[in-house]
Formats: C-alpha cells, sequence, structure tokens
C-alpha cells in the first residue's frame, strides 16, 4: 500500500515513462511527435525547394570543376624561362636572328619580313618531348600567342605543342597582313627549371600581400586592444554593480559590445572602403570596429572571473576603485588578456585574408582578381601561401598561449 504523503506522478511522467518502456516504436504514437515529425519534414521539403538543391546537376557539372582543380594543385611559384628573339616587320630582309635558351638555340628566319611573308621559327639543342609556348611580342609589352598549351588541350586528345624525341621545333606560319610595321620579337616559354629555377612574379606578388595581410591583423588587433581594455573594465558587472550610475554605464558597454561584434567584418570592410577607400586602410579599421566588440566581451567576462577575495582585502583598506583595479584585477587578468589576445590576433590573419575580397587590401584583394580571370594556378599560389601561414600563426598561437596560462 503506498504511503498516503508521497505525492501522484503528473500525466506527463507517465508519458515519458510509458514512451520508454515501449520502445522507439512509442514515438509516433504521441500526438505531439507525429506533430513536430510533419513540422520538421515541411521544413525540410521547404528548404530543399528554396535553396534550390541539385545533387544531379552536380555530378553532370562536376567535370566542368577539373581545370579549376588541376590549377589549384599547380601553383604557379617558379617562373617558366624565357628567351626571345627579335626581328622586324616592315623591313627589308635580314640574317635570320638567333639567341641562346636552355643550353639550345632560338632562330627567326628571316630576321625581317613584310606583313603577309611567312616566318620560321626554330628550336634545337633542348630537351626531347619538352613542351612549351610561342608568343609574338609587341615592343609595347603586349604578346599575341602564337602555340601555346591550353589546360583543356589533353582531355580533349589535341597534342601538345613540344619539342621532338630530337629536342627540335619549327613552326612556319605567315605574318598577318594586318599586323603593324616595327619591331617585335618571338618570345618562347619553356618549363620552370629548364634554364634555372626563377621565382615568378605571382609568388613574389603574393608573399608582399600575405606580409600585408599579417600587419593588417596586427595593427587591427593593436588599436582594438587600446580601446576594448579600458571598455571591458566599465563592462564588468562585479566592478560597476552598487550604484545605478555604474549600473547604466554597465549595461551601455555591453550593448556596445553586442552590437559592434554583431556587424560582420566583410560589411564593415565594404562600408570603410567607401569611406576611407580601397586598401589596407579599409581592412584595418574593420577589423578594429569588429574586434572591439569580440575582444570587449571576452576581456569583461574575465575581469568578472576573478577571484574576489583579492578586491574585497584591498578595498577594506581604503583603496579607491582606480587601486582596487590596478592592485587587485589586473594581476589575476594579465594572463587571460595575452592568451585572449593572440588568439583574436589569429583569427583577424584569418579575417583579413578574406576583407581582401570587397576590396579591404591584403592577399584576398589579388586573389579575387585571379579568380574573376579564371587564373587558377595564380590563384592556388595565393591560397596555398594563406593555408601554409593560418596553420603555422594557429601553431605559434597555441603554443603562446599555453606558456601564458
Amino acid at each position: 500500500m503506498a504511503h498516503p504523503n508521497l505525492a501522484r506522478p503528473s500525466p506527463r511522467v507517465l508519458e515519458i515513462a510509458a514512451t520508454r518502456k515501449a520502445g522507439p516504436g512509442a514515438f509516433i504514437t504521441s500526438w505531439r511527435n507525429v506533430i513536430w515529425l510533419i513540422v520538421g519534414l515541411a521544413a525540410l521539403a521547404y528548404g530543399w525547394k528554396v535553396t534550390q538543391v541539385d545533387f544531379v546537376g552536380l555530378a553532370v557539372n562536376m567535370p566542368k570543376a577539373a581545370p579549376i582543380f588541376t590549377g589549384l594543385l599547380q601553383p604557379d611559384i617558379f617562373a617558366p624561362t624565357m628567351a626571345q628573339a627579335p626581328f622586324q616587320i616592315g623591313a627589308a630582309s635580314a640574317e635570320p636572328s638567333s639567341v641562346g635558351v636552355a643550353g639550345g638555340t632560338l632562330t627567326v628566319t628571316p630576321g625581317a619580313i613584310m606583313p603577309g611573308d611567312r616566318v620560321t621559327v626554330a628550336l634545337s639543342g633542348l630537351r626531347p618531348n619538352m613542351e612549351l609556348n610561342l608568343y609574338l611580342a609587341e615592343g609595347s609589352g603586349g604578346t599575341t600567342p602564337i602555340r601555346v598549351n591550353k589546360p583543356g588541350d589533353k582531355a580533349q586528345g589535341l597534342p601538345p605543342v613540344a619539342t621532338d624525341a630530337s629536342g627540335n621545333y619549327s613552326l612556319t606560319f605567315p605574318m598577318p597582313m594586318t599586323v603593324a610595321t616595327g619591331t617585335y620579337t618571338i618570345r618562347v616559354e619553356l618549363p620552370p627549371g629548364t634554364g634555372g629555377w626563377q621565382i615568378s612574379d605571382t609568388f613574389r606578388i603574393a608573399v608582399e600581400k600575405m606580409i600585408e595581410t599579417i600587419f593588417l591583423a596586427l595593427m587591427g588587433t593593436f588599436f582594438a586592444l587600446v580601446v576594448s581594455i579600458p571598455l571591458s573594465f566599465l563592462g564588468a558587472r562585479n566592478l560597476m554593480q552598487g550604484s545605478p550610475i555604474g549600473w547604466s554605464v554597465y549595461y551601455a558597454v555591453r550593448t556596445l559590445f553586442n552590437v559592434l561584434r554583431s556587424i560582420e567584418t566583410l560589411i564593415l570592410a565594404i562600408i570603410m572602403a567607401v569611406v576611407v577607400g580601397l586598401g589596407p586602410f579599409a581592412g584595418v579599421m574593420a577589423i578594429v570596429i569588429h574586434s572591439i566588440g569580440a575582444m570587449g566581451k571576452l576581456y569583461s567576462e574575465s575581469i568578472e572571473s576573478i577571484d574576489p577575495g583579492p578586491i574585497e582585502a584591498i578595498t577594506a583598506t581604503g583603496a579607491n576603485r582606480f587601486q582596487v583595479v590596478l592592485y587587485a584585477v589586473l594581476p589575476q587578468v594579465v594572463p587571460q588578456f595575452l592568451s585572449f589576445t593572440m588568439y583574436r590576433w589569429d583569427i583577424n590573419v584569418r579575417l583579413s585574408t578574406v576583407i581582401g575580397l570587397v576590396g579591404g587590401g591584403g592577399i584576398g584583394f589579388i586573389l579575387i582578381q585571379y579568380i574573376n580571370l579564371l587564373q587558377w594556378s595564380q590563384a592556388a599560389t595565393a591560397l596555398w601561401l594563406i593555408g601554409i601561414v593560418v596553420i603555422t600563426m594557429d601553431y605559434a598561437s597555441a603554443v603562446i598561449r599555453e606558456r601564458l596560462i
């Protein structure tokens, strides 16, 4: 016989107990669960329609991504070996023009032609079956492809432009009648390393922009640090409680932190690019604004979690609020502040690679240009460099944070 003072279980408790005893099949016996299941399926169906999910189209169009993946696996780090043989268009015939290239010879015959005449380009003494590209270069610096290897040629079964088994190559073609007279050069590009390894312009520019990106994040973090540390003390509950003015300041500062960190960095970068113009300073200001909210919140919460004992002890001696902060709060929060600052710099390095896509400077600025021009090998150079730097920064900041705490 049950004791009369024991409370009777509620119907909801009995329903849950019955469901557990009956097993998973009892889930559909509850009309509430059935309703929630229908709502969930309806949300998924609507989401499928709104987002236009099409896995069949993805599979069909996947071959289109082959040039992209191929380029991303072949970053442009080393420059191709180049040689240029000069000749004249619009002048009387002259002796063949000849220059050395990678232990071989590039010869243009004749050395001077008229528009519409035929010209012969010959390469000899090179490695067998070595791919090459030929261009007609104007004196102003513009180039016109003569015979080049394209990324999709192999997939289409087209033979490559390359030397034969003896290391020779020859091509005779008529010069178009529309070509202007003047001094031109026949430029040949051979694979990197053929005539010695040289760093490509793409890699050099990417390294310069990556350094700019790191310091962009550093300056943004520094300026945010200068602003957020004083504000964090005003946004700490345990320091501002006790008076209506203190509570008002606390809520105002916390609201400011929430507003600043709720605005996406990309949006801030676009706004600042309009205000100060395109460039790294716009990126710095975007990082500063967002980091003040994020760092201020972290700092103020670390202040709220300190041991109240030292505060009470120093307050009992008659110390003012500034002395309490200086001698009781700061010694406890400095390690956390340093750790949070390093962690935020690590985050800002990653953010600064993205805000460059909208004009905020750094390596993202050239990355979006490479992508827009479908220059996937050049884009791969920037992407690989970003990955290496971010991984290195993440490891270094983790080690430093571990030693600080």
